[in-house]
C-alpha cells in the first residue's frame, strides 16, 4: 500500500465542521479504496494571543481519526490581515518536523497540497527539504484571486516549478494556470466528486411543505423557488439574485450560507421591495441541502469566479437547472438548455435566464443524467492514478 500525505489548510474539524468537506470526501474515498494510505496535515493558524474566536481553535486535538484517515493539526503563528505573505513559510516550518517524523515511521510516496495558496508554496518548501514528489491542486479562487497579488503569484509559480504534477478542477482553470506561466505538461484536470446517494432528484410531493416547516419560511407549490448556495460574500453575487427577484413574479429565494455580507444583503432585499420573498437559511443541516435543491426550480449563482463550483454539480444531480455567470468551468457543465443558462452578471440578465428556465422547465431526470459521471468513487480513482504516476517518477 502506498502512502500520500495531504497538506490542507481547509479541512473539517470540530470547530468548523463544514470547512473543506469536499477535500475530506475526496480523500476518504481514496482511503476507502485500500490501495493508498492517507494522512492529512491540516495546519491551524493562531495569533500570538489566541483569544476570542481563536480560543476554540487552540483547543483542537493535535491528532484525530476520521473516515479512515489520521489528521494532524500542527499550529503555526498567524498574523491576521497582514501575514498572508509569510503564511506559507510559517506553515512549512511548523509542518516539516511532523512530516519528517511521519515519513520515518511510514514512508510517504507522494506529498500533496490541496490548495494552491498557501498550501502549495508551503508544501513545495517541504518537498524540497524531503525530496518527496509533490502534487498541487488548483480549485479556483486560489488562482483567480490570489494570483492577482504579486507576492502570492510568485510563490505559486515557484511552487508549480517545484511540483512533479498539478491538478485543476476544470479545463478552464487549467488554461488559467498555463496563462500564469505554469507548465501545461504537468497539469491534469481532476473533477470534483459527488455523493450520489444524497444528491439525487427527490419526489416533490409534500417536499415544499416539509421545507416550509423546517425553514420557517413559506414556500408554496404554486410559486417559483430559487436556491442560491455559497458564502455570503460580495463576489458570490447574492445581491444580484436579490435584485433579479423584481422581474420574477412571486418567486421565493432561499440563500444558503453565512458570511460578512449578510447585513448588506438583508438591507438590499428590503430596499428592493422583496424582503418578504428572501430567506436567509444560514448554514443548514447536512441532510437538508439535497431537499432544498430538489424542491427548487432553479439554482442561481451570479458569481465573479469559480473553478468548478460544487454547488453547480449538486444542483444538477438533484435535477435542478442552474443559472450562473459564464465563468470558470461553467461551460463544462452548463452546455445545453437542459442544464440551465449562462448569463451576464447583472440583475436583468439573471432574471431573464431564470424566466427562460421557468418558461420551459426541463425534466428533472434529464438534468440529473447530464452529470452521471460525477461520483466520489470516480474522483478517487482519478486521484489514485495521478498519485501512482507521480510515485513512479511521473512517467
Amino acid at each position: 500500500m502506498k502512502h500520500v500525505l495531504a497538506l490542507s489548510t481547509l479541512y473539517p474539524n470540530p470547530v468548523n465542521p463544514r470547512f473543506g468537506t469536499f477535500v475530506a470526501r475526496s480523500l476518504e474515498a481514496l482511503a476507502k479504496r485500500g490501495d493508498w494510505r492517507v494522512t492529512v496535515v491540516s495546519p491551524i493558524g493562531l495569533p500570538p494571543l489566541a483569544l476570542g474566536r481563536y480560543r476554540p481553535l487552540a483547543d483542537l486535538p493535535e491528532v484525530s481519526e476520521e473516515g479512515g484517515i489520521t489528521i494532524h493539526r500542527p499550529r503555526f503563528t498567524l498574523i491576521p490581515r497582514i501575514g498572508a505573505r509569510r503564511n506559507a513559510t510559517a506553515i512549512a516550518r511548523a509542518a516539516l518536523p511532523l512530516v519528517e517524523r511521519i515519513h520515518g515511521e511510514t514512508p510517504i510516496d507522494v506529498l500533496d497540497a490541496q490548495f494552491f495558496f498557501p498550501d502549495g508554496p508551503a508544501a513545495a518548501e517541504i518537498a524540497q527539504a524531503t525530496g518527496l514528489p509533490l502534487s498541487i491542486k488548483a480549485r479556483g479562487s486560489d488562482i483567480s484571486l490570489w494570483g492577482e497579488r504579486d507576492f502570492a503569484r510568485k510563490q505559486m509559480l515557484d511552487a508549480a516549478a517545484t511540483a512533479t504534477g498539478l491538478l485543476a478542477v476544470s479545463r478552464d482553470l487549467a488554461g488559467q494556470m498555463v496563462g500564469m506561466g505554469m507548465d501545461e505538461a504537468k497539469i491534469t484536470v481532476h473533477y470534483t466528486g459527488l455523493d450520489r446517494d444524497r444528491f439525487r432528484p427527490f419526489e416533490h410531493t409534500q417536499l415544499r411543505a416539509q421545507l416550509t416547516r423546517e425553514l420557517g419560511f413559506d414556500l408554496p407549490d404554486n410559486a417559483p423557488m430559487l436556491a442560491c448556495v455559497g458564502a455570503l460574500i460580495e463576489r458570490k453575487g447574492q445581491g444580484i439574485a436579490i435584485a433579479a427577484l423584481r422581474d420574477i413574479p412571486g418567486a421565493r429565494l432561499v440563500l444558503i450560507g453565512k458570511g460578512e455580507d449578510e447585513a448588506r444583503l438583508r438591507a438590499l432585499a428590503i430596499s428592493e421591495g422583496v424582503g418578504d420573498r428572501v430567506h436567509f437559511a444560514g448554514s443548514i443541516d447536512h441532510d437538508l441541502m439535497p431537499l432544498i435543491l430538489s424542491a427548487a426550480d432553479v439554482m442561481v449563482l451570479p458569481t465573479v469566479s469559480e473553478g468548478l463550483a460544487n454547488a453547480w454539480v449538486e444542483a444538477l444531480a438533484c435535477g435542478t437547472p442552474v443559472v450562473t455567470s459564464d465563468v470558470g468551468g461553467a461551460r463544462e457543465l452548463i452546455a445545453c438548455d437542459t442544464a440551465g443558462r449562462l448569463v451576464a452578471r447583472n440583475a436583468q440578465a439573471v432574471a431573464a435566464g431564470i424566466n427562460a428556465v421557468l418558461g420551459n422547465p426541463p425534466a428533472r431526470a434529464a438534468v440529473a443524467a447530464l452529470i452521471e459521471h460525477f461520483s466520489w468513487d470516480a474522483n478517487a480513482a482519478s486521484l489514485a492514478a495521478h498519485y501512482e504516476k507521480l510515485a513512479c517518477g511521473g512517467d
